[in-house]
């Protein structure tokens, strides 16, 4: 993959990110769903999208991928689903990302990743700029919703390094949704009683797993061939920065000053952490 190959995969993999909070913010706020049907739709429609795609590429379904990150996947899935029930989007977002922050760059300093100067002071500039975008909107959550979030984030650094290593992202990302879809059905028929489907609900999860996760971590996998673990968890923060110019384009939301000052932070730093990364 060429350097703009490489910029493109990555953009269009930060906008699924970027929707994945949103449709899931949307699903469990604004309609009835429950949590666990919209993990389940979630990771179910995921894993009919690439098994599909697989057979089009004449693929085993099984032959890529782990339990071990099925179960990591379902982990930070539900774990999400269930926090977003309650959590201010600036709360969520901000230990979400440090979660995944934390998580991605002490695994990488294991592996024996530094940093240089310029980076280390992009990653800081990336880290503020965050900060100054979800900050304001953050509520002190409840002990429940915090510790379901940074488990999720977890989760979520844990998945991605051990994406890192895979020479088939197509196949790796469809084993691991088809390993986790039975993993979650199994909870949804313990959770029967407490069911609740809603149309607009089901058709934010359906889109969430069948493009935004499904195909986004395919994006995602690939990307993080090219990335080293510190390199890769500061690109995440671009994330909630699309999310929220998301937003001011699509729903009106007012474009503030500090959305421009978090903007100028979180790209700058991305760019001086990838300007300066090691080949």
């Amino acid at each position: 993959m060429n350097k703009p190959q490489l910029v493109l995969a990555t953009s269009l993999t930060m906008l699924a990110f970027a929707g994945n909070s949103l449709l899931c913010r949307m699903a469990l706020k604004d309609t009835p769903i429950d949590a666990q049907s919209y993990t389940t739709l979630r990771l179910v429609s995921g894993a009919l999208v690439l098994l599909l795609l697989l057979g089009w590429q004449r693929k085993a379904p099984l032959a890529r991928g782990s339990w071990r990150s099925a179960w990591v996947l379902w982990v930070y899935a539900i774990a999400l689903s269930f926090a977003y029930r309650t959590i201010n989007a600036g709360a969520g977002a901000l230990m979400l990302f440090c979660a995944v922050q934390l998580t991605m760059i002490l695994m990488g300093y294991r592996a024996g990743e530094r940093m240089r100067g310029w980076q280390i002071l992009g990653f800081v500039g990336a880290m503020t700029g965050f900060v100054v975008l979800v900050f304001p909107k953050a509520q002190p959550p409840s002990l429940v919703d915090a510790g379901l979030m940074l488990i999720s984030g977890v989760a979520w650094g844990i998945y991605s390094l051990l994406g890192r290593g895979q020479s088939d992202p197509v196949g790796a990302t469809a084993g691991n949704f088809l390993r986790a879809a039975p993993i979650t059905l199994g909870v949804s028929l313990l959770t029967l009683p407490w069911m609740h489907l809603d149309a607009l609900g089901v058709y934010y999860a359906l889109l969430s797993g069948g493009v935004t996760s499904g195909l986004g971590y395919v994006l995602w996998y690939r990307v993080l061939q090219h990335m080293r673990a510190m390199t890769a968890s500061t690109v995440q923060l671009s994330s909630p920065l699309v999310a929220t110019v998301g937003g001011v384009v699509l729903l009106g939301e007012p474009l503030t000053s500090e959305l421009f000052v978090a903007s100028l932070l979180i790209l700058g730093g991305i760019w001086l952490v990838l300007r300066f990364e090691r080949r």
